[in-house]
């Protein structure tokens, strides 16, 4: 539907229309590189568990990471360009904090999700995007999230005409 038709119609599409996310294989091996970095001490959960480490009792073994994503929307497909950090990044073992303002091209936002420990201290991976990470993207003018929880697994969210949440969300690595 054109601008022109929705206006008349008295509404406006909150997102552009798109149906994919093409993701360069690039792009995608900065993401792996980043996880493993941040997650190069995920077998040094001997010891921890989950408890002391939501009180930050525990030692941290690996940190989240927030990246903020450049890109476009052409024709029916969400082209991500290239990702930088987020500016005042704060990273903790089970949360990230950061800014994506002033990044022209901001289609979205990436972040990492590290191995947290059972009560016997073995990694637990946190496969996908957590409900408070939904929350957070629907409320938010982002039109694509994505997360990895091991460096070869993406889960991606987008967002549809209406500003409703559609997950999971189909991605091509190319």
């Amino acid at each position: 539907m054109s601008a022109l038709v929705a206006a008349v119609l008295g509404w406006v599409a909150l997102s552009p229309p798109f149906h994919v996310v093409v993701l360069p294989a690039a792009v995608r091996g900065v993401m792996s590189d980043l996880w493993v970095e941040n997650n190069r001490h995920w077998d040094e959960l001997g010891g921890q568990n989950t408890l002391t480490q939501l009180l930050g009792t525990g030692r941290p073994t690996q940190r989240e990471y927030l990246a903020c994503l450049e890109g476009e929307v052409v024709r029916d497909t969400l082209f991500v360009r290239r990702l930088q950090p987020a500016t005042d990044l704060r990273q903790l073992q089970f949360a990230v904090a950061g800014r994506c303002d002033g990044v022209a091209g901001l289609v979205g936002t990436f972040h990492t999700h590290p191995y947290r420990a059972d009560s016997a201290g073995r990694a637990l991976k946190e496969r996908g995007l957590s409900t408070m990470d939904l929350e957070t993207f629907a409320a938010s003018p982002d039109l694509v999230a994505l997360v990895m929880w091991d460096s070869d697994s993406l889960d991606v969210a987008t967002k549809a005409e209406d500003g409703s949440v559609r997950h999971p969300a189909p991605v091509e690595v190319r």
